[in-house]
């Protein structure tokens, strides 16, 4: 049985899909936890973390199946 695994902003991530759909799934959360921790961290300390949503790139990501 093939399985999939995700590529996040260049890096292979831990764990291990059983199909392509959930791993892209996974990637979607991730860039939504991305960018709710830079709004976060922005709210907390705006002068050292500025962030602004028209400057905002979110990472990308892939998925492929590996034997």
């Amino acid at each position: 049985m093939k399985k999939c695994r995700l590529v996040f902003n260049g890096e292979l991530q831990d764990e291990v899909f059983d199909s392509i759909d959930d791993a892209l799934d996974y990637g979607l959360y991730l860039q939504g936890c991305e960018r709710l921790g830079m709004e976060e961290l922005s709210l907390s300390n705006p002068g050292d973390y500025p962030f602004d949503e028209d400057d905002y790139e979110a990472s990308d990501y892939y998925a492929f199946e590996e034997d």
